[in-house]
């Protein structure tokens, strides 16, 4: 029986023992479930091998055990030293639900022996000896301590999703293991796990580490490939569900893979609509979709069984690929595509983008259809296309802006950027791009040696983006933190609107109140006021169609930052009811984000890229046409969008960064 990795339906006091399963108590069960995962029978081999090696590659399948069992071997064999294991996770949903059911099999509360820690949560305490984690939250250690003195162990699990994170990751524990054996300290051990991964090319970057094979439990997938190449994935899946719905039985549940949060909703609709008109004995189907921005509630409703005699569908993006065991899945949907993020040095533009998957995608893909029984996945495109996906998923690190990564490296000491030991090194363009971004903002200085100013000590103080860490400084100088700590706590969560398709036009007329006509920004900080104003009031939340669990986030996430403000000595000011302040900050540290409007009058030109942009619909700038905006991001579909916008004086631009604009003032329209 493959390990649960849902988090509990209901948020109940643990009780280690508490609890009957068919009348077996709930923590002897779980005893039995771990004896029969496949890692089971290896645990003495692995032992052996830990105990002996300093780093070692484990590959195990899709089923093994290995992201829950592994850590708790060490932690039984006490080869942890009485100190932290970490276990890091690309995912926030991953680290979180995972630590959750291994402190169940513990018999601890969340928390106590073991516990997770994400951006803006952290739920350890000094008894936490297994730390399930975020990559990105141990590169933030790192920059504290970069010989990781509190851990053990280090394993990252995953490796092959090669996230912007854990690519650094690399390349900082073999540095942090290296000098800690240089200086006679205990040794750090770091494992390295995946189900799916280029072993050679990760054992030679670990100095030829040996590979640990585990059997899983895996049963046989059917593959089925398209006969032809499909110009309408969304379509195809569609078609492809109901066939499967008409023809197999009801207890066989079925997985899609979509791209992002708008598609899966429209996909989600259409399912509804049609199963609607149905007739014959086709059975009643469940749909439920599942990504990241889903608030945390409606995420577990796809893990939950449906009723007897009902098809479950879940409609998910990539989040569904790994880690998270869903029960009950006979079929898989794979479209053959997902939403990346691409950077373009030259423009400095940052896009999310749909894209091919890699080989090794496609195989995590098809086997979750094949974690219980035997399962069937049809790929919605051809054999021939497949063969040209490329083997691998290209590493994030060499596709993205690099800031934010430039600034924890100079933060950790780390000056000699370009030669950093990265497992796939990124282009020399990128790096000096992101080092030139973070001289823009003042953040380093260029001498013999690249290094950090007193700002950019400051910026890396703070886990977010350097533009907006940046933000809150001007903020500071402005006399108005107190504000912009709120406006980029409400960017730093997914979106606290919950605009149901069946009731939009109700929500947008309940919610414009809270618009501001000098755009999302205010309008943000409008809707953070109403709910500190009620309390975080749910019935209020309701009526007024916002996610009171992110808008609960965003205040936890505003209590953060203040603390790391505190730290700094940054003096929280207020300034009041004057919003032209706020916009002129926002101005001064997204002066990168600028666009204006064309004499045409329709189309915006990004004042960095010379790009056309638009205005993202969900914005309270749509039906605006202000002279010149900043904007949070681009998120790129049909069109290039802007989203979170504010409009700005064009001065405020030139004023911030003259040298910057020094070819173009930004003209008043």
């Amino acid at each position: 029986m493959p390990v649960d990795n849902r988090p509990p339906a209901k948020k109940m006091k643990f009780s280690p023992g508490g609890g009957f399963t068919n009348g077996v108590p709930v923590f002897q069960k779980l005893q039995q479930i771990r004896r029969n995962l496949p890692i089971f029978s290896a645990k003495r081999k692995l032992i052996e091998e830990l105990r002996r090696l300093d780093t070692a590659i484990v590959i195990g399948e899709t089923g093994s055990g290995k992201t829950t069992q592994l850590p708790q071997y060490i932690f039984e064999e006490r080869l942890h030293k009485n100190m932290i294991i970490a276990i890091t996770q690309p995912r926030r949903v991953a680290a979180i639900t995972v630590a959750q059911r291994v402190a169940q099999e513990r018999g601890s509360e969340p928390g106590h022996v073991v516990g997770h820690c994400v951006r803006f949560e952290d739920m350890t305490s000094e008894k936490t000896r297994i730390k399930y984690m975020t990559d990105g939250m141990l590169l933030r250690e790192a920059i504290l301590d970069p010989l990781l003195k509190r851990y053990s162990f280090v394993i990252l699990d995953e490796a092959h999703e090669r996230t912007i994170h854990t690519d650094v990751l690399f390349g900082v524990v073999k540095q942090a293991q290296k000098r800690r054996k240089l200086r006679n300290l205990l040794p750090l051990k770091i494992i390295i796990m995946s189900a799916t991964m280029d072993v050679d090319h990760f054992s030679q970057f670990f100095n030829k580490a040996p590979v640990l094979y585990l059997e899983g439990r895996q049963f046989p997938v059917q593959v089925y490939y398209s006969r032809e190449p499909q110009s309408d994935y969304v379509f195809a899946a569609v078609v492809a569900l109901f066939q499967i719905h008409r023809e197999e039985p009801a207890d066989q549940d079925v997985l899609i893979f979509l791209t992002g949060q708008e598609e899966i909703d429209s996909v989600v609709r259409s399912i509804h609509e049609i199963a609607k008109g149905m007739v014959g004995d086709a059975p009643p189907l469940v749909v439920w979709p599942l990504y990241a921005a889903l608030p945390s509630h409606l995420q577990l409703k796809a893990f939950n069984p449906a009723p007897k005699g009902t098809r479950k569908v879940i409609v998910a993006t990539n989040i569904a690929e790994t880690s998270i065991t869903i029960h009950g899945i006979s079929f898989v949907i794979d479209t053959g595509v997902v939403k990346a993020k691409i950077f373009t040095p030259r423009s400095g533009l940052d896009l999310l983008k749909v894209v091919k998957l890699s080989k090794a995608q496609a195989l995590q893909r098809s086997g979750r259809a094949g974690r219980e029984a035997a399962g069937t996945c049809y790929r919605l495109y051809t054999e021939e296309e497949f063969q040209h996906f490329p083997d691998n998923t290209i590493p994030e690190i060499q596709r993205c802006n690099l800031s934010s990564v430039a600034l924890q490296l100079l933060a950790m000491g780390i000056t000699d950027i370009v030669n950093f030991d990265f497992m796939d090194k990124p282009s020399t363009e990128s790096l000096i791009g992101a080092v030139h971004q973070l001289h823009t903002l003042g953040a380093v200085i260029k001498e013999n040696t690249i290094k950090l100013t007193a700002t950019g000590k400051r910026m890396a103080a703070f886990p977010l983006d350097p533009k907006l860490s940046k933000t809150l400084l001007i903020a500071l100088e402005l006399h108005c933190l107190e504000e912009v700590l709120t406006i980029v706590s409400m960017l730093s969560v997914d979106s606290v609107l919950f605009t149901p398709q069946r009731k939009r036009e109700e929500a947008l007329a309940v919610r414009q109140k809270f618009v501001s006509s000098d755009g999302d920004h205010i309008t943000l900080l409008n809707i953070y006021k109403a709910y500190k104003g009620v309390k975080g009031n749910k019935e209020w939340c309701h009526e007024n169609f916002i996610n009171g669990r992110n808008m609960s986030k965003a205040m936890d996430v505003r209590k953060q930052l203040r603390q790391i403000c505190d730290s700094q000595t940054l003096a929280v000011k207020s300034c009041g009811q004057d919003t032209s302040i706020i916009r002129r900050c926002l101005a001064a540290g997204l002066f990168m984000n600028a666009a204006e409007l064309q004499r045409e009058g329709d189309v915006y030109i990004s004042l960095t890229t010379r790009e056309p942009v638009h205005i993202h619909p969900s914005s309270a700038l749509f039906r605006c046409k202000p002279a010149c905006v900043v904007y949070n991001e681009l998120v790129k579909t049909s069109k290039c969008y802007m989203r979170d916008l504010s409009v700005v004086d064009p001065d405020w631009l030139y004023e911030a960064a003259p040298a910057y604009f020094k070819r173009k003032k930004p003209s008043k329209k």
